[in-house]
């Protein structure tokens, strides 16, 4: 049957090939499977038909557990019972199974109840499948339509094709039709114009959805892409600072980068790395030893200025203290080289080596003393100034 299908088929496509080189032969396919379980009266239908079987069924168990329990009855009994009893039962029995063998047939077999129900279910909606099939193929100028369902092999069909969802809405909107008016039959169908209007310029919705697939793909692969040169291009600069880096220590340790591979003319990769992470820790290490040092140096430079001016400062009050005291200074002594060293001269000396801190200290006491007996003298006198003021007023109060 299939063979002379196709036979057909390819009959009908080398007829219209004439024509299709003219213009294009428009094809459609329908899914009758899908189409039946989208169809809400077939759905209710299919629903009642599978209580029937399932109702069936249990008839059938019932019965079967029934006939064993007959079985298991005359299996005990069987010692007890005479030869004709024992016959009885054993065709009573046997009838009971052959009941249920036609049962079984009547409602399960080629030609049983539920195939014919299925049958009568399917052909009033088959009726209007094909209907709705060749209403749409003159609207819209189809030249052949297929059943994906049928006998029929379909290797590849692509889901543009299929006007099984139209059929689906011809068949519902028919069965609302019924109960309208007919004005309220115009104006569905008006509606339904342009709602069919709108659905045909919407592409498919599996369409769609791979597009967006296809979108999402390729803004990942650019995210990647991106990331990937992104890092790159980190590791060309780390790679490129580590050079000037290895660069600029080589300038301090005086040591070249042309006279690097002099010392070794094959270098592998994993020396080279190591190379450059010891030149890199090297010049760590070396900036932090020159930074240490600068410190060191300025800590010593102002440790000696500070020296420097404390001698200075000693310098100078000595020589002060040489004046107030007549004592000769170092310059005068090393000119007068024939005078012998006296007892007063190592008195002066000896003042002259005291220590000037404690000099200082000493005379800033003394005018601490001075400014205090001061203080207290100019109190005094203003104490007694009140004391005279205060006499003289009570005396200018006792004269009448």
């Amino acid at each position: 049957m299939k063979k002379y299908i196709l036979i057909s088929i390819l009959f009908l496509s080398a007829v219209f090939q004439a024509n299709a080189q003219s213009k294009g032969v428009k094809i459609g396919y329908i899914d009758m499977e899908y189409i039946l379980q989208n169809v809400p009266d077939y759905s209710e239908a299919k629903n009642q038909l599978e209580q029937k079987a399932q109702k069936w069924k249990q008839d059938i168990e019932a019965k079967k557990i029934e006939i064993a329990k007959l079985k298991d009855a005359l299996k005990t009994e069987r010692a007890l019972l005479t030869k004709e009893l024992i016959d009885e039962r054993e065709e009573e029995i046997k009838f009971q199974e052959n009941e249920l063998l036609d049962f079984q047939q009547k409602k399960f077999g080629p030609n049983g109840d539920l195939i014919t129900q299925k049958a009568v279910l399917v052909k009033p909606i088959q009726d209007q499948v094909f209907t709705a099939v060749q209403d749409i193929a003159e609207a819209k100028k189809y030249d052949f339509v297929f059943d994906k369902a049928s006998d029929l092999t379909m290797l590849f069909s692509a889901k543009r094709y299929d006007i099984s969802d139209q059929v689906i809405r011809v068949i519902t909107r028919a069965e609302k039709r019924e109960q309208m008016s007919a004005k309220e039959v115009k104006q569905q169908e008006a509606k339904e114009a342009l709602e069919d209007a709108v659905l045909d310029a919407i592409p498919s919705l599996e369409a769609r959805k791979k597009a967006l697939e296809d979108k999402k793909k390729a803004r990942e692969q650019l995210v990647a892409d991106r990331k990937a040169a992104a890092e790159a291009k980190k590791a060309e600069q780390e790679a490129k600072r580590a050079e000037l880096l290895a660069a600029k220590n080589a300038k301090k340790t005086g040591v070249t980068a042309k006279d690097k591979p002099s010392d070794s003319e094959t270098v592998t990769p994993s020396e080279n790395n190591k190379v450059s992470d010891s030149t890199a820790i090297d010049a760590k290490a070396s900036k932090a030893a020159a930074r240490a040092k600068l410190i060191e140096d300025r800590k010593a430079a102002a440790e000696a200025k500070k020296a420097e001016q404390e001698a200075k400062r000693a310098e100078l009050l000595a020589a002060k203290n040489a004046k107030k005291t007549g004592t000769v200074t170092a310059k005068d002594k090393a000119a007068d080289d024939e005078i012998t060293p006296t007892t007063e001269d190592n008195k002066a000396t000896d003042s002259t080596a005291v220590d000037p801190k404690v000099a200082k200290a000493a005379a800033r006491a003394k005018l601490i003393e001075d400014r205090k007996k001061a203080l207290e003298d100019k109190k005094k006198k203003i104490i007694e100034d009140r004391e005279a003021a205060k006499k003289a007023k009570e005396d200018a109060k006792k004269k009448p």
